[in-house]
């Protein structure tokens, strides 16, 4: 991973692929493989966010591939 950019809220850079799956299988197993206790805690975000992020993942990984 390359950071480009970097602020406060936001930042910028260059992935790879093998490394976006390491992203997407670490979400995935939080939000579908385990059970978390207080999830939000531990996370730090909500469920729901967690799940949104995962899907961004999935959809950037099957644009990577197509």
């Amino acid at each position: 991973m390359e950071i480009i950019e970097s602020e406060t809220n936001q930042a910028s850079i260059n992935i790879t692929r093998d490394e976006l799956l390491v992203i997407n299988a670490a979400l995935n197993e939080v939000c579908n493989g385990i059970e978390v206790f207080e999830f939000e805690t531990r996370i730090g975000v909500d469920k729901a966010c967690a799940l949104g992020v995962l899907g961004e993942v999935g959809r950037l990984l099957d644009r990577m591939d197509a």
